[in-house]
């Protein structure tokens, strides 16, 4: 559902749930970062039941936060 790059953001994101009472769970992991110098870094992710995952975009949106958007494939 969100991937926060930071211990901060990852830390609110986790006081928005509470506060809203979104069960989830986080799980660190590795992703690619960098403009000029790619590196691998952790960041930590975060999911929610299928049945709850569009309750919690809402309220991240309304926190100001950019869910994850799922796109479909392209095949050539």
């Amino acid at each position: 559902m969100y991937m926060a790059r930071r211990l901060r953001e990852a830390l609110a994101l986790e006081m928005v749930l509470s506060q809203a009472e979104v069960e989830y769970f986080v799980e660190p992991g590795p992703y690619q970062g960098g403009f000029l110098f790619r590196r691998e870094l952790t960041g930590a992710f975060f999911y929610v039941l299928p049945a709850d995952l569009s309750s919690a975009r809402e309220i991240l949106v309304r926190a100001k936060y950019k869910p994850y958007e799922e796109t479909a494939h392209r095949g050539a």
